[in-house]
């Protein structure tokens, strides 16, 4: 029997084992799933944080170059330079350049901070599209459980949010992959960028263009936590459906020990 206005049965609908089996894989997807995804409602957006601030450091050296400098003229090869360290940047992420030094250790870690998010966002986004196909797949074993008949909407928009959210991470780490082989183009220690500089002046444009990319991969992973944010409450009402259909058919959300 249908479920009233307020989602409960008028009379308790027998469920066969099949239907407890089912409701039961529900009941721990609702709880483990919902949990994951609490996670990554919000690690995204910390990440996001972190590669704008990647972002701004690579612009603020990109507007630091734009202003005439001259080196510090000091022999000791451990003074800072100037014309090539942007306080914002130094402030930021600590990039310092030095007089005798090659590239400085922040940018090294900072493209490698880029690349391994990258390919962890790629992963992330190929499994989730894979695990959201198979979980499409099953939606239909509901159909036929007349308590959830209203809930159908919200159990589809749980796996179409996490779909989308799929290819936005994946989308995230290839942009943030091309970021990082962008950097590696760039030749950041202090006589070869000042050569740069002088002459051909192209990788400013290089280093901007990088940032502009972590911009865009911090915007899709915001995205990417919105959506699965969104679910939460479809998460809620789906697992207290379920969790009193099988109340009502005196069945527990677990199955009994053998």
């Amino acid at each position: 029997m249908a479920p009233d206005e307020h989602g409960s049965d008028r009379e308790a609908e027998p469920l066969d084992e099949g239907t407890v089996a089912l409701l039961r894989t529900m009941v721990n997807t609702t709880t483990y799933h919902r949990q994951h995804e609490e996670y990554y409602a919000v690690a995204p957006r910390e990440q996001a944080v972190l590669l704008q601030r990647h972002a701004r450091t690579l612009h603020a050296l990109v507007d630091r170059w734009a202003a005439p400098g001259e080196p510090s003229g000091s022999p000791n090869p451990y003074a800072g330079a100037p014309d090539l360290t942007a306080p914002v940047a130094l402030q930021l992420d600590g990039v310092l350049f030095m007089e005798g030094g090659e590239t400085p250790v922040e940018i090294t870690s900072l493209r490698r901070e880029v690349r391994d998010l990258g390919d962890a966002s790629i992963a992330a986004g190929d499994w989730l599209a894979t695990a959201m196909q198979a979980a499409w797949d099953l939606a239909p074993a509901l159909f036929d459980v007349d308590g959830l008949a209203d809930l159908l909407g919200e159990r589809h928009r749980i796996v179409a949010n996490d779909w989308q959210a799929a290819g936005l991470v994946r989308v995230a780490g290839l942009v943030l992959v091309r970021a990082a082989d962008l950097l590696e183009c760039v030749d950041f220690a202090p006589e070869a960028l000042r050569a740069d500089l002088a002459g051909t002046g192209v990788t400013p444009g290089r280093v901007r263009s990088a940032a502009e990319m972590l911009d865009h991969a911090a915007d899709l992973l915001s995205e990417f936590a919105g959506l699965v944010h969104d679910n939460e409450r479809r998460w809620r009402v789906v697992r207290e459906r379920v969790e009193q259909l099988l109340a009502r058919a005196g069945r527990t959300g677990a199955p009994a020990p053998a």
